[in-house]
């Protein structure tokens, strides 16, 4: 027996056995491999299906967090500048009112200021009356006072009256 060339009995026998091995395996085992194969595909299939429906639905949930984000952030400044214009509109509205409350004010201590001009302009005019008169009353009595002036006082008016 050499090692290099085999025998044609042995070729022969290891062939059949090879073909029957062969028919048998597809007989019995290829179809059970060959669905083992095929579900285990499907399987993979199926998988990466789902892998990807979760992306997509991560790639949406994570768009509506942005979107909702971003509402949220649009919301909140409308209500910061609506807080604005309130305040704004509250601090214009106290100056207004304090500036008609100082200009009422004003024009009320006006009005007493005038008021307090009328009467003491009043008053000082009835003092200097009283004083012009209390001045008249004492040279006309002085004038009086004496009987060649008051004489000469009625001939002066006398004169005045005739020329006239």
């Amino acid at each position: 027996m050499d090692l290099i060339t085999p025998e044609l009995g042995l070729v022969f026998w290891t062939l059949v056995t090879f073909l029957i091995l062969l028919f048998i395996l597809r007989k019995f085992a290829w179809k059970p491999i060959l669905g083992a194969v095929s579900d285990r595909e499907e399987g993979i299939k199926d998988a990466l299906a789902s892998a990807e429906k979760a992306r997509q639905e991560m790639e949406n949930l994570t768009a509506d967090n942005e979107r909702i984000l971003q509402e949220a952030r649009a919301e909140r400044e409308a209500m910061l500048k609506d807080a604005r214009d309130v305040k704004n509109k509250m601090i214009a509205d106290a100056k207004d009112e304090a500036l008609a409350q100082a200009s009422k004010m004003i024009e009320q201590a006006q009005l007493a200021i005038e008021s307090e001009k009328k009467a003491a302009m009043a008053e000082l005019k009835s003092h200097v009356a009283g004083l012009s008169l209390d001045i008249a009353e004492k040279v006309v009595r002085d004038e009086l006072s004496n009987k060649d002036k008051q004489l000469k006082l009625v001939e002066d008016m006398l004169g005045e009256a005739t020329l006239n």
